[in-house]
């Protein structure tokens, strides 16, 4: 019986490609070529896997272009690239990578946090441009770190890694708004209290966004709730593009309404809103949060593992649908 046929969407580690093709017929796009939604679906034909990256959009129109896709494995934690219930009604497994990459992306979350405040890459400009000619006691004085209010919307297990650091690390307060509280013991292993999302706004020095993108979540943070927020203060978005509004964004920083931003994720990745790149005080990165050599091997051997599993075990590890199983 010939093994399965799938699909690599982007370019990936050489060893990935290598031990998938132990299992599966493989095509891969080690070119890392950018194709169109109907490029990628005559490749999607006779696949019955496919391994994404958050970039590669699989929605019901593709879907009923590719009658023998059967899965589909993120190398990412989010998964708003899907259209989970098309992909669950098609009987398509849905899988992302989450727990690898929590430490990291949390690492630099708080990298973001502490350019933004402390005005890093605002400063290097300066310098490079040559502009650094005498030292004066005000110049590029940014907000504390140490001893603030950290504030994390939305509290999974990266936003529990930032308010370990921050607490931990740092003396930091932290306060936190999710959909759920955490448990007791959770809140106190973090440091956290909890709080509505208006005193969330209203006293917290830095502001990280790590809650997952939905419907109910687009622009979450818009001009109104920017205007609530301390005129000193740091918003940083490690989350997805769309989570806030990245206009209403520019014009609070170019009039000084919060001091500071720090964004390495945007709406319509990766065009970026021209207003962003024209303001000095955001701190602006290209979806890199989980860009270490060790963390981005393990996403892509998760989702390996994923497609794997689901062929040989009839059961993906890593399931977002959980209805769909290997067989039909």
């Amino acid at each position: 019986m010939s093994p399965p046929k799938i699909l690599i969407t982007r370019a990936v580690f050489p060893e990935v490609v290598e031990r998938l093709a132990r299992h599966f017929d493989v095509e891969s796009n080690q070119d890392d070529a950018e194709w169109s939604p109907a490029e990628l679906a005559a490749r999607l034909q006779g696949k019955a896997g496919v391994l994404t990256t958050g970039s590669v959009r699989i929605d019901a129109a593709l879907l009923a272009a590719c009658p023998d896709l059967r899965i589909c494995a993120n190398m990412a934690v989010g998964y708003n690239n899907f259209d989970l219930p098309a992909m669950t009604a098609r009987g398509v497994q849905a899988t992302n990578t989450p727990d690898v990459l929590t430490e990291t992306t949390a690492d630099f979350g708080f990298a973001l946090l502490m350019a933004a405040a402390r005005r890093i890459t605002e400063s290097e400009h300066y310098l490079r441009a040559g502009r650094w000619k005498r030292w004066r006691y005000d110049m590029f004085a940014g907000a504390e770190v140490h001893g603030s209010t950290l504030g994390i919307l939305g509290m999974g297990r990266i936003g529990q890694g930032i308010a370990r650091r921050g607490a931990h690390g740092f003396g930091m307060d932290v306060v936190y708004h999710n959909r759920s509280r955490l448990a007791p013991a959770l809140e106190a292993e973090c440091k956290a209290r909890y709080v509505d999302k208006d005193e969330l706004l209203r006293t917290a020095d830095h502001l990280m966004l790590v809650l997952p993108y939905t419907p109910g979540s687009r622009h979450a943070i818009g001009a109104a709730e920017i205007a609530r927020m301390k005129p000193g203060a740091t918003l940083v978005n490690i989350a997805r593009g769309g989570i806030v509004d990245d206009a209403a964004l520019a014009v609070a920083l170019r009039e000084r309404r919060i001091a500071a931003a720090g964004l390495d994720v945007f709406e319509g990745e990766p065009q970026v809103n021209p207003a962003l790149l024209a303001c000095e005080n955001v701190v602006l990165t290209p979806h890199i949060a989980s860009a270490t050599v060790a963390t981005r091997r393990a996403m892509a051997q998760l989702a390996a593992d994923n497609l794997i599993a689901f062929f040989e075990q009839n059961r993906a590890l890593t399931p977002v649908n959980q209805v769909v199983v290997a067989t039909k």
